[in-house]
């Protein structure tokens, strides 16, 4: 699994170099310290996986994925953190991330991350539900002035904020605990209640009052 890693700081970036290649499967090919350098070398590097800091020098880690997905870069993109950013995570996952981890996470999961990318899955923080819940407060009141027929729940707004986040019905059920029939329900119920007739024009219409 040949991996692209744009991170900054030379120390954090030769740790995960050593760590990463310890894992016989995985190779380094081409590494980046700063934003502007991350895109040609992304672009120019034939790789499995990119796996790139959100705060770089120059250009962050999300203008940095927004500008290789606009090129056509289709390769698995993972953004890692070092703190909890809502807004950073909402847009990594508008503009095409794969994944989505803390610096802080166990080597393990990295792993499990990069293998999980790389064979076509998002893998994204286990805080992303709580993020969703913290941000209902700010756009609750969008969805209460709307005409609606039948106002939406809190649960059926927080799925809607997670469908727009991206998130797929078994990630959502996942995250909930719930079954995904319960969240296929819930998603029908919020299709009935919006006026639409699937996911994509719920998710327009979560993106139009204002859900990130």
């Amino acid at each position: 699994m040949r991996i692209v890693l744009v991170e900054d700081e030379t120390l954090v970036r030769l740790g995960l170099c050593e760590l990463l290649n310890l894992n016989k499967g995985f190779e380094i090919v081409a590494q980046a310290d700063d934003g502007v350098g991350a895109i040609e070398t992304i672009m120019q590097t034939e790789s499995d996986v990119v796996l790139m800091d959100v705060r770089l020098p120059g250009l962050s880690g999300v203008d940095v994925l927004k500008e290789v997905r606009q090129r056509g870069l289709t390769t698995p993109i993972i953004l890692i953190t070092t703190f909890d950013d809502d807004d950073m995570f909402f847009r990594a996952i508008q503009n095409g991330a794969n994944g989505f981890i803390r610096k802080d996470s166990t080597l393990a999961d990295l792993t499990s991350c990069i293998e999980k990318v790389i064979a076509g899955e998002r893998v994204f923080r286990p805080s992303v539900t709580q993020s969703a819940r913290t941000g209902l407060e700010a756009f609750q009141p969008k969805f209460e002035s709307m005409e609606l027929p039948e106002p939406l729940t809190k649960k059926e707004l927080e799925v809607l904020a997670l469908m727009t986040a991206g998130l797929s019905n078994k990630e959502i059920a996942e995250s909930q605990g719930v079954t995904e029939a319960t969240i296929k329900t819930q998603a029908s119920a919020i299709f009935a209640k919006l006026g639409v007739r699937d996911r994509v024009r719920a998710v327009l219409k979560g993106l139009e009052i204002g859900c990130i």
